[in-house]
């Protein structure tokens, strides 16, 4: 079981990952600055295994990896939004954070606790009793996540090559 942190709409990669943290590489150390402009208390709070949920174009802005890595990074589960930027969405499938498109994310409130199933795709409020369907990745991308990105998912590919 898993809190959900609840976010709006538009949430670009300067609101994830303050742009003046972008000489830090250390994903790790990148975590620690996560959300700081409008959730200070996020980065000290949030716990492995939760959830981020977000309204609509979530992560729109620069194209840069550095806030899907401090999502990564400081143990969160999953992304659930209605809709993703896309650049956003492929840097995160790259380094193995997986996202999913529902619908209903707004349903979902600060703290409400959630289990994801992401292979099938469904999210369960356990809060308020409550299912909600998304957009499943396609089994390519689910095994590219459960890799841990685009990088370990093609040296596994070469290997049994």
């Amino acid at each position: 079981m898993a809190r959900a942190w609840k976010f709006g709409n538009d949430i670009d990669t300067d609101v994830i990952i303050p742009g003046r943290y972008l000489v830090i590489n250390d994903p790790e150390e990148l975590a620690k600055h996560l959300f700081e402009g409008i959730r200070p208390e996020f980065a000290e709070s949030v716990r492995h295994g939760d959830i981020i949920v977000a309204g609509t174009n979530f992560g729109c802005g620069s194209s840069r990896e550095h806030a899907p890595l401090a999502i990564k990074a400081a143990g969160v589960e999953a992304v659930i939004a209605r809709s993703f930027a896309r650049i956003f969405f492929r840097n995160s499938i790259n380094i193995g954070l997986p996202l999913l498109i529902c619908a209903d994310a707004e349903k979902i409130d600060d703290g409400d606790s959630v289990v994801v199933d992401i292979s099938r795709g469904i999210v369960q409020n356990i809060s308020k009793k409550e299912s909600y369907p998304t957009t499943p990745l396609p089994p390519f991308l689910q095994e590219i996540v459960r890799s841990g990105g685009l990088l370990n998912y093609t040296k596994k590919q070469v290997v049994r090559a």
